[in-house]
């Protein structure tokens, strides 16, 4: 353990009730100077809402207490919790693009000015350059951050928190790595190692387990609004983690590489000499029935190849799809084809946060539940009901708002859109980013079961250990060619994520044996 025994942030008693939904009960949790705390549970398990009432944004129920550094902090202000050390790394970072480090550091403490009220630049600079310094990092000020890498983009807001009013005794990151390839998720765990050295406290929430059981010392579970365990990470394995946060085991979807797909089976989707701004030349077939995974870090061309396939972005080669070439940058061909496609920023490109879950689910064809009048909304609340029910979407009350969901289950609405199409092929890109264990795995069910009535599936993921547990085969792409393809029942998830990790250019049959221990 990297901290010490004295608490620096303690929390007694903390309730939180929206109406009658009770978010936190009687939760409490505590915080050693230098120490690395995971606050870890599903979505809607509590602890957005405690994050959010530490930083002021809500307030808590009667009889709530809290100190940090021994002193008193009044819950539910958020100049109290500055002014206490309390600092809060958001997933959306908060960052403006267009700008670089230096002005976006300065957005956190204000610029220093000379007499006469200019701005003091080499100060600035001086001072930005230290910031970053001591995490490790060495980034031209000017840059636009939006051509940083996303690691370097995490590190700037890290930067500005851990400098703005004051010392920070308290350093909250909420799920920093949910974006983040591994090489670069690694350089982050530098990064939080160097700030708990400092002795500061890091609350780090995130629902990546392996990362949790490698970088934290100890571990706050949440469910239900209650806090089920607080453990020393060292007695903690993944399975325990996961009944813990789950309230019990998960069962593993487990099937051989060939159980839905027909051996003769001719290919569905067939696509040569694919190319985009980073992919240089991909080919690939898909059967009926089959799950294909498309592996790579950020970069490898790995992130463009769901959006190319769907015509949603330019693209170079062919695609077919049962004999028939479709159209670069025409979605909706592609859709009238029998492609259906969920991309990866759910909450920009696929929800629609703000209306009913009947509305989401129906929108990509009205034609079953419209009438000379317009849309019949009984019609359309069974439809709802009926792809609620299936994919077991909480609440399931067509009528609710999908903001109101969790991460998960608004991932489930956006499955069902596309899977009451009917789709002959469907194409994921990273489909359970941001979403908690127990959804995670209802997702991977909802994939294969797809796959085994007969829908060709393609999905592309940074997640190893996902593309291992729902995949027949893989393919790995490096520096935008392909360097691998390989049947799951001849790759683990570490051989998979070491194959993503190779060099461009060395992708030769010799590196590859090596990583598969041939």
């Amino acid at each position: 353990m990297t901290g010490s025994d004295d608490p620096v942030l303690t929390v007694t008693n903390l309730s939180k009730s929206f109406g009658g939904t009770e978010a936190l009960k009687n939760v409490d949790f505590e915080v050693r100077a230098g120490e690395i705390h995971a606050l870890v549970g599903q979505n809607g398990s509590g602890k957005s809402t405690l994050i959010k009432i530490l930083a002021g944004y809500h307030a808590p129920d009667n009889g709530a207490t809290a100190t940090v550094d021994g002193h008193e902090l009044e819950l539910g202000h958020a100049a109290a919790a500055a002014h206490s050390g309390l600092r809060f790394v958001h997933q959306d970072l908060g960052l403006v693009p267009a700008l670089g480090a230096l002005d976006n550091l300065a957005l956190g403490r204000g610029y220093t000015k000379r007499r006469g009220g200019t701005i003091n630049w080499s100060h600035e600079a001086e001072q930005g350059r230290r910031a970053l310094a001591q995490l490790g990092y060495n980034i031209n000020l000017r840059v636009p951050v939006n051509r940083l890498k996303a690691s370097e983009r995490t590190g700037i807001a890290i930067a500005r928190a851990l400098e703005s009013g004051g010392d920070a005794k308290v350093l909250l990151l909420d799920e920093p790595t949910a974006s983040l390839p591994a090489a670069e998720a690694d350089r982050l765990f530098a990064v939080v190692r160097s700030v708990a050295e400092r002795g500061v406290g890091v609350v780090y929430v995130s629902h990546r387990f392996p990362e949790v059981l490698t970088l934290s010392d100890r571990v706050t579970v949440l469910r239900d609004g209650v806090r089920v365990a607080t453990e020393r990470t060292a007695d903690l394995d993944e399975t325990r983690l996961v009944e813990l946060t789950v309230g019990r085991s998960i069962e593993r979807s487990s099937h051989d590489s060939n159980e839905t797909v027909a051996p003769s089976a001719a290919p569905l989707l067939v696509v040569e000499n694919l190319r985009g701004e980073v992919v240089t030349d991909l080919s690939l077939e898909v059967r009926p029935g089959e799950v294909l995974g498309i592996a790579g870090v950020t970069g490898s061309g790995r992130e463009e190849v769901a959006g190319m396939l769907f015509g949603a972005i330019p693209r170079g080669g062919t695609i077919t799809l049962d004999g028939a070439v479709l159209p670069s940058l025409r979605p909706m061909e592609s859709l009238r084809r029998g492609m259906a496609f969920v991309p990866s920023d759910r909450l920009s490109k696929a929800a629609f946060l703000d209306m009913a879950l009947r509305a989401n689910l129906t929108i990509s064809n009205l034609g079953p539940v419209y009438g000379p009048l317009g849309v019949r909304k009984g019609v359309e609340r069974r439809q709802a009901r009926h792809w609620l029910d299936k994919l077991d979407v909480i609440p399931k009350a067509p009528e609710a708002r999908l903001m109101s969901l969790s991460g998960g289950n608004q991932q489930k609405v956006v499955l069902a859109r596309v899977l009451r199409l009917d789709p002959r092929v469907l194409v994921l890109d990273e489909p359970t980013q941001g979403v908690d264990v127990g959804a995670k795995a209802a997702i991977h069910e909802i994939v294969r079961d797809a796959a085994r009535e007969g829908t060709a599936v393609v999905v592309a993921s940074t997640e190893s250990e996902e593309l291992v547990e729902i995949c027949d085969r893989i393919i790995v792409l490096v520096g935008g060619a392909q360097f691998a393809e390989h049947p799951v029942s001849a790759l683990s998830a570490d051989q998979l994520t070491e194959l993503t990790m190779r060099k461009p250019g060395g992708g030769d049959d010799e590196a590859v044996r090596h990583v598969l221990g041939l």
